[in-house]
């Protein structure tokens, strides 16, 4: 497979399974034993292992795993000036499972200061060789949708319009900064496009008093004003996930009700879409996929489980999505992360590094 540009033909999402290592080190830090930097000198050798897996795969893009994270989007949100986090009375509720019951509110003036979350990714690209590192951090609508208007202080923030504008802002100043640090290849991780997309969360979003339409063409306006400047060298991928924990889901439907709005307007270099199962619908939205613009990343391969997919199957699926987008716009990936928390899906490490390689080799089968 000839060398590619982000995103790539095989491409992945982000999180991948913790390694006992880190579990137990993690343990032993909680409990007093070890320091902060011994915790991290565990975690830098397995991000420098995971790296050296996902290129023995055939990738030609790594990320960390997430590795130092416990959550794909809390420990980002942490670093943020003006979030603070909160123990809730109860965690996000998944199909029959519940997380641990944390929170975000914004009690200041949002920023992006010198967020740790860069040294994660300089060290990332220590360690990345020739492949291109990937880093990963929750899109901003993420901040806003799950607490909405009670999760921000009114003296803060009295009129929500200014909210919007430094949440954009802080959200281009994130962008620049982890270009300074080197990265040329970032993934804003958002939930919001696929509760928009499900019935029952556009109810629950009326019932709280919100337009889910409105929302929407709000959150679109606001990750274009944060990729308003970015650098040119840089590729945006937005990542589109139906909830992933411990092997379970919150949203289902396909992607209608959002696509004119997501694929027509929204101005990131790809699409990481889920396409794992009958939850995600069909392909024709799709069609809003701009020409020649925009890459559309297919999650057919999914984390939720070890079983391997038939490659003559997904190769099926990448023809049927082509008579809606251009084949050469089409790239292929897990359908999500193995470990969006470090909890981790219900798969073991071989099944996990079976799929990897499974796209890479259909990857480099169809391009």
């Amino acid at each position: 497979m000839q060398k590619q540009q982000a995103p790539y033909r095989a491409d992945v999402v982000g999180s991948f399974l913790r390694p006992e290592s880190i579990k137990a080190a993690r343990q032993r830090f909680s409990r007093g034993e070890i320091s902060a930097q011994q915790l991290r000198a565990v975690e830098d050798e397995a991000i420098r292992r995971v790296v050296e897996q996902q290129c023995a795969c055939g990738l030609q893009v790594v990320t960390d795993g997430e590795f130092r994270r416990a959550w794909w989007h809390f420990d980002f949100f942490d670093g943020l000036q003006g979030v603070e986090r909160y123990d809730a009375q109860q965690g996000i509720q998944f199909n029959g499972v519940q997380t641990k019951a944390h929170g975000v509110r914004v009690t200041g003036k949002l920023g992006f200061g010198d967020h740790p979350m860069l040294e994660d990714f300089r060290y990332l690209q220590s360690v990345s060789g020739e492949a291109q590192p990937k880093m990963t951090i929750p899109s901003p609508s993420v901040l806003h949708f799950r607490g909405g208007r009670q999760d921000i202080d009114a003296d803060v923030y009295p009129q929500l319009e200014d909210y919007f504008n430094d949440l954009a802002t802080t959200w281009r100043d994130a962008i620049h900064a982890f270009y300074a640090a080197g990265c040329r290849y970032l993934q804003l991780d958002d939930t919001v496009w696929a509760y928009l997309c499900a019935e029952e969360q556009r109810q629950q979003i009326r019932q709280r008093g919100d337009d889910p339409d409105a929302l929407a063409r709000t959150y679109a306006k606001v990750i274009n004003q944060a990729l308003a400047d970015k650098p040119a060298d840089m590729t945006i991928g937005l990542h589109v996930c139906r909830g992933n924990f411990r092997s379970t889901w919150i949203a289902s439907g396909g992607y209608e009700p959002v696509a004119e709005v997501l694929f027509g307007t929204v101005n990131v270099d790809a699409f990481f879409l889920e396409y794992d199962n009958d939850r995600s619908g069909d392909f024709a939205p799709l069609r809003f996929v701009r020409p020649g613009h925009q890459q559309v990343v297919l999650g057919l391969v999914t984390t939720k489980d070890g079983e391997l997919e038939d490659a003559e199957g997904v190769k099926a699926r990448l023809r049927e999505a082509a008579r809606y987008v251009a084949e050469d716009q089409l790239c292929l990936s897990p359908q999500c992360g193995f470990a969006s928390t470090e909890e981790g899906n219900a798969l073991t490490e071989a099944q996990q590094w079976g799929k990897v390689k499974l796209i890479t080799d259909i990857a480099r089968q169809v391009w």
